[in-house]
């Protein structure tokens, strides 16, 4: 067995746990890896540098997890390819010094209970996830994101939402060191407990099952999805290309007519607004049919307004409506910092000069004979209860992406999962057009309907899905995220008392010991007057 050095026995396990939890994400899903998680606990018993050892294990397990910024650097403008390892580096180290503050607080209760110790690791993971998502706006792979590889394993996000969840899996993820560390019956205790968490977090999944039998029998719908490489997509030599390509597949023979049709984000590279495009659009579709597809928007004026929009239009050439895009990526559709950036040489990564504006706000959409629609650009699929306008009224989710930037990497199976959360917490069903991939139709409950793999040219025809009755994490968002702190809490005390009961009863019998031993002591010395007593 090979042992290693005593001063690289911490940053080994510091790693090794960082790398561990990144194994429990997308693509991968192996779920023991969670146990990582607990790791931050054992760092925190170390006698000094906490700081370090938890900034090694963010540092670890970021960089395993989010590798492919470099690639998305590489397939953006030549200027910036360059950057992609330096700037993939850079986010991971300041995402890591979240885990480091975190085994820093840690370290102020080694000497407190186990419970309380589980309690703030778990709360701090999920308050570091919420800093993330609504500071940074980088809501990227939540703990519940690891339980996106089947439907069923899902549903807790239905009920207790996507930071509800979080809190219960990461106190799932610590509860084995608290195992290991107790004796005795404590032991079997906590690994009861263990096994009661494990129980609350299936439940939703044999409980909020879908009926029995197809229940896709809404409207015909047909996504397109063309596979054109990021670094060709905005070529203007190639633009026509494309937009007969997509224009071609969308012709394609269908045994049913669809009547509704989607193209992937910024999938027409021309000014929308123009009547011979709208005639061109609209002469590919199927009578009675809708369109609906993202482009670019730009507006002339001072200063000049670009947005990243989604188009709805029938096959009479009538354009219905338009969503623009709220939550924008940073570095790739606008430059935070822009005033102390750009003297440095830096920008965004998309075509133009312009940064985009972002919309007013999310919009549901309605074209007759198509349910009233939901759109997400690409990273809004990210944001956890932002899905729709909360009016009520969206009774489909249409998710619009270019993962092209990805590659073939971990990227798109993320970001995939993030869409499949977002149907879940919501019930309603989602359609994913995606122009590498991945294509899909997503029912209520998470489910995989139909499907497009990466990299793959093609069209995908299917039936809606029904809206399903709102779950819990869609009417009461917060308040299912409070009940989960609520179970947290009460597992928490239950633990607690066992733990000062069994410590009670393993004092008291360490004191009847040593009270038979005195009074054993005394009768000898009685006896036996003239031996001293023994001490």
């Amino acid at each position: 067995m090979i042992r290693l050095p005593a001063h690289w026995r911490l940053p080994a396990l510091a790693a090794g746990g960082g790398l561990a939890l990144a194994l429990a994400y997308p693509p991968f899903f192996v779920l023991p890896g969670l146990a990582g998680l607990g790791v931050l606990l054992l760092l925190a018993r170390a006698p000094r540098r906490h700081l370090l050892w938890g900034w090694i294990f963010g540092f670890v397990h970021y960089l395993a997890t989010l590798w492919w910024i470099a690639i998305a650097f590489e397939s953006g403008p030549e200027a910036f390819r360059a950057l992609g390892i330096p700037a993939m580096v850079g986010l991971t180290a300041v995402l890591g010094l979240g885990p480091a503050l975190l085994v820093a607080l840690l370290a102020r209760f080694t000497s407190r209970p186990f419970a309380l110790r589980a309690l703030v690791l778990a709360a701090g993971w999920v308050a570091l996830e919420l800093l993330r998502g609504q500071l940074l706006r980088f809501p990227w792979n939540p703990l519940a994101s690891t339980l996106a590889f089947a439907a069923p394993a899902l549903q807790p996000v239905a009920w207790f939402g996507v930071y509800g969840t979080d809190l219960l899996l990461a106190l799932l993820a610590v509860l084995p060191v608290g195992v290991l560390e107790a004796r005795g019956r404590l032991r079997l205790v906590r690994a009861g407990l263990l096994a009661v968490l494990a129980l609350v977090l299936m439940l939703p999944g044999l409980l909020r099952r879908p009926p029995a039998g197809d229940q896709a029998t809404g409207i015909p719908v047909r996504i397109v999805q063309p596979n054109i490489e990021q670094k060709a997509k905005w070529d203007p030599a190639l633009r026509r290309r494309w937009l007969e390509l997509q224009l071609a597949l969308t012709r394609q023979p269908a045994e049913v007519s669809p009547r509704l049709v989607l193209w992937p984000e910024s999938a027409v590279p021309y000014v929308v607004e123009d009547p011979t495009l709208q005639r061109i659009l609209a002469d590919a579709l199927p009578a009675g049919a809708v369109l609906g597809f993202g482009a670019d928007r730009f507006v002339d004026g001072d200063p000049p307004q670009l947005t990243n929009s989604f188009y709805l239009l029938d096959s009479s050439g009538r354009l219905w409506d338009r969503y623009d895009k709220v939550d924008l990526v940073p570095f790739g559709e606008f430059l935070p910092f822009g005033d102390l950036l750009e003297p440095l040489g830096l920008g965004k990564l998309t075509v133009g000069a312009v940064d985009f504006s972002p919309g007013p706000g999310r919009r549901t959409l309605e074209v007759p004979g198509i349910p009233p629609l939901s759109p997400l650009i690409c990273y809004e699929a990210a944001f956890p209860f932002r899905a729709t306008d909360g009016s009520g009224r969206a009774r489909i989710l249409v998710n619009v992406t270019n993962d092209a930037w990805f590659g073939r990497s971990a990227g798109p199976w993320q970001h995939f999962a993030l869409a499949r959360m977002r149907a879940v917490e919501t019930g309603l069903p989602l359609l994913r057009a995606a122009n590498t991939g991945i294509s899909a139709v997503i029912d209520g409950y998470g489910r995989v309907l139909a499907m497009l793999p990466l990299e793959t040219r093609g069209v995908l025809d299917a039936r809606l899905p029904p809206a399903l009755t709102p779950p819990p994490a869609s009417r009461w968002p917060w308040g299912a995220t409070l009940a989960a702190v609520l179970l947290a809490l009460a597992l928490a005390l239950v633990d607690l008392a066992l733990a000062r009961r069994h410590k009670g009863g393993r004092a008291g019998r360490v004191q009847d010991h040593q009270g038979a031993d005195t009074e054993a002591t005394d009768a000898a010395s009685h006896r036996y007057p003239c031996r001293p007593a023994t001490p």
